[in-house]
């Protein structure tokens, strides 16, 4: 089945694999036993319909988890199941899917107010001053 980003964008089966790994960290005999971490992959080159931009926001969301071949690792052990784990890190995939897919906003170019401007040569003018007062020959000293 299927896991479902958005409207627009799903991510096949075929692409993801999950892997069962022994949990690292405290949980006593279990821990040893079984087991219940997962480490989720996925090339994210073969994720149809993800847009190039799409892809370099998710590069940059990714970090460290995506490798030099173009595959995101998402490794899940909060969880004592393996089936929560599982589920956990699918959650994780697509928030991250999700939030490289919205475009960042382009920044609108404005001059600063008059107020603004003003405020900043009166500031100026003040430090002017009172650095000729520091110097020398212009008080009777």
């Amino acid at each position: 089945m299927p896991i479902v980003v958005n409207s627009s964008l799903s991510i096949p089966d075929e692409v993801v694999e999950f892997r069962q790994v022994r949990a690292s960290g405290p949980g006593g005999q279990n821990v040893n036993k079984v087991s219940n971490a997962v480490e989720l992959r996925v090339d994210v080159a073969e994720v149809p319909g993800l847009t190039p931009a799409a892809l370099l926001r998710l590069r940059g969301l990714a970090g460290r988890r995506l490798s030099e071949r173009g595959i995101l690792v998402i490794d899940a052990q909060r969880l004592r199941s393996l089936e929560q784990n599982k589920a956990d890190a699918t959650q994780r995939l697509v928030a991250m899917l999700r939030a490289a897919l919205v475009e960042p906003r382009r920044r609108r170019k404005t001059a600063p107010p008059r107020a603004s401007r003003e405020q900043r040569l009166a500031v100026k003018a003040r430090d002017s001053r009172i650095k000729k007062l520091r110097r020398k020959g212009t008080l009777d000293d």
